[in-house]
């Protein structure tokens, strides 16, 4: 919320300090510069005496007038020749001079003022400039004053930016709940705002998309829930018939073919229930979540594992304690991702586990090809398998990664591959704790 409040409050400050500025040089053009006619207005005393009592005089009693002046007043009146005047101002203040009208300089606190024009005061009065010096000008207190007034609009400022920066945030943090509980599996939330709420067309639309989404996942879920149901019937039906047939049958040969068709039946047995239990993880409905040591989980992972010649090293961190898991799921990613391992690697798989800081990792190492780094994503996706030149191994459907992902989605934790130390492939869990 800082962020957005103080984003917009300098947006606006800079906006009004821009328009400012651009008024203020508008209007020197148009109708000359503001801080001159302050100035005149505080030197307007000076201006009245001059204008109203010492050029009222008679030409004979100006000077005496103006010596009168210079007595009661505390502003300082010269004068001096025209040269000297006009090069104290600047181009466009000499014609102002020239013509016979008052020529403030704020700057210097003073103003400039030909005696006349065609000498009538006295001799060569034509030829000098009346200059008053210290004026009671001061153009520093405008200043403030100005300053004063930016700062009060700015105080006042902060209360509706504040409170519209509040209302935003708050919306954009219900949005965001409700997109993090989406993404991690609880496809019924929705944001509920009020129609007067800032965001609420965001609102319904990302309602819309997730209804949509939730409609397409459900469907999805129940074709292939439907069909993996439907699957097993006939398989059963023909692993029956395949019995029969292979207990009437006198040929070697057929029966060496029944064999291998009671094979693929057996693969395709196990296809339809990965597919049951991929549907299964869709939802964190199916998460059965309770206090489990994790190092106990791990060991009784290694101790599933069906007989193999490569060496299994297991090493647990002795912190790891216990965590709030569903264990056969995560069991069951594990076991996977062992699985693969001992399908890949030359003669060596580790298993090791660590507490950091917010979670624990797990990590599965083998010492086989590998995976190259722009498939690392790829092989997590169901029915995804490697180029055949790097299969060291036939077998498996492509969806042990998948579902391991998926099973360690629901606890909260990221599942990625990486290179690994042994020279082969790295699989890297992370659960929160």
């Amino acid at each position: 919320m800082n962020r957005i409040f103080f984003r917009f409050f300098v947006l606006v400050m800079l906006s009004i300090t821009a328009a400012t500025f651009v008024i203020y040089f508008a209007f020197s053009r148009l109708f000359g510069d503001p801080l001159e006619d302050i100035a005149r207005r505080q030197a307007a005393a000076q201006i009245f005496l001059l204008e109203q009592y010492v050029d009222q005089a008679p030409p004979d009693e100006w000077l005496a007038r103006l010596n009168n002046v210079r007595i009661v007043s505390d502003v300082r009146y010269d004068l001096i020749p025209l040269a000297e005047a006009r090069n104290a101002l600047p181009g466009g203040r000499r014609v102002q001079l020239d013509n016979g009208e008052i020529v403030l300089d704020a700057a210097s606190r003073s103003f400039y003022r030909r005696v006349d024009l065609e000498g009538e005061r006295y001799i060569g009065s034509h030829e000098e400039v009346l200059r008053a010096q210290n004026l009671p000008v001061d153009i520093g207190q405008a200043l403030k004053m100005e300053a004063l007034r930016y700062v009060i609009v700015a105080v006042a400022l902060l209360v509706p930016i504040a409170l519209w920066s509040r209302t935003h945030w708050q919306g954009l943090q219900s949005l965001s709940r409700v997109a993090d509980e989406f993404g991690s599996g609880k496809l019924t939330a929705r944001a509920l705002m009020k129609p007067s709420a800032a965001v609420y067309p965001l609102a319904e639309r990302i309602n819309h998309m997730a209804d949509r989404i939730e409609d397409l996942l459900e469907a999805q879920k129940s074709l292939l829930h439907s069909v993996s149901h439907e699957l097993r019937t006939p398989i059963a039906r023909l692993e029956f018939g395949l019995e029969l047939l292979d207990a009437r049958a006198k040929d070697p040969d057929l029966s060496k073919r029944v064999r291998a068709m009671e094979g693929d039946l057996r693969e395709l047995n196990s296809l339809v229930n990965e597919l049951l239990d991929m549907s299964k993880l869709d939802s964190a409905r199916n998460l059965q979540a309770e206090p489990v040591v994790l190092a106990e989980v791990l060991q009784e992972c290694t101790q599933m594992l069906p007989p193999a010649e490569h060496t299994l090293e297991c090493r647990l961190d002795e912190e790891l304690g216990e965590l709030e898991l569903d264990r056969r799921l995560l069991a069951r990613a594990v076991c996977n991702l062992l699985r693969n391992a001992q399908k890949y690697a030359s003669g060596r798989i580790l298993l090791s586990a660590t507490r950091t800081e917010g979670g624990v990792e797990i990590t599965v190492d083998d010492d086989g090809p590998g995976i190259p780094e722009e498939e690392r994503e790829k092989v997590f996706e169901p029915f995804y398998r490697l180029d055949r030149s790097r299969d060291r191994a036939t077998g498996g459907f492509g969806l042990g990664l998948s579902i391991a992902r998926k099973a360690v989605a629901l606890h909260g934790g990221s599942l990625r591959a990486d290179s690994s130390p042994l020279g082969g492939a790295r699989f890297v869990i992370h659960l929160p704790t």
